[in-house]
């Protein structure tokens, strides 16, 4: 069995509390939209989670645990899916959309 490295399980540590940061802003979103979740396809919802990501890793943690993730209007939400399909499609750059992410994250602050 190769031997992990601290670099490799410190990297791993990194993205289990990213995913884990980001599962708690959906739900929190999943609540405050209600009904229109359904309306977000599951490609919408996984551009949102990528989005979000990216958003974490480019945020301190105070500012992150400050946003309102329940308050998120379908407009807000529709902007930051908008902005993360045109940085997939490279329309966009990936830092611009982040900071319009992070615009938009802080808003709800």
């Amino acid at each position: 069995m190769p031997e992990i490295t601290e670099d490799e399980r410190g990297r791993r540590v990194f993205q289990i509390h990213k995913g884990m940061a980001v599962e708690t802003a959906l739900e929190k979103i999943r609540q405050g939209i209600g009904q229109d979740w359904k309306l977000y396809s599951e490609s919408d919802i996984a551009i949102l989670k990528y989005m979000l990501g990216e958003s974490w890793v480019s945020m301190d943690r105070h500012s992150w645990k400050q946003c309102t993730f329940s308050r998120l209007s379908r407009k807000e939400l529709d902007q930051i899916i908008k902005v993360g399909k045109e940085s997939k499609s490279r329309k966009r750059r990936e830092e611009d959309a982040t900071a319009e992410t992070i615009g938009i994250l802080r808003g709800i602050s």
